[in-house]
């Protein structure tokens, strides 16, 4: 089962962003790796979820998606397109994890994320 477990904003200015939801929200913004900024919204004793705030890409330039770990990325991919979905950014690899982006059939956008073991 896919589970919810962070969301990214893309702006055109991710710094405004970031200074924006930091003064605001008291938001811990983490300084930009690979131009995006960890996010952590509260102390882990408390419910909700991180995430992070990045430069949109030229395929998504502003805009929120949530990002869902799976166990199975190439699975969870194949099964996405069975049921609609586009792939905006097929699978990439990280150190820690596989990451891609695709839109929903209703124009959402999601990233799924496959943790390596």
């Amino acid at each position: 089962m896919g589970r919810v477990i962070g969301f990214e904003l893309n702006s055109q200015n991710p710094e405004k962003a970031a200074d924006f939801y930091s003064k605001v929200f008291g938001w811990k913004v983490a300084e930009p790796h690979w131009d995006y900024r960890e996010v952590t919204t509260s102390s882990d004793s408390r419910t909700g979820i991180n995430g992070g705030i990045a430069k949109g890409p030229n395929d998504y330039p502003f805009g929120t998606r949530i990002q869902i770990e799976v166990e199975s990325i190439d699975e969870s991919i194949a099964m996405a397109i069975d049921n609609g979905a586009m792939i905006v950014r097929d699978k990439m690899e990280f150190d820690d994890f596989y990451l891609a982006y695709l839109v929903d059939p209703t124009g959402l956008g999601i990233g799924l994320i496959e943790n390596k073991a």
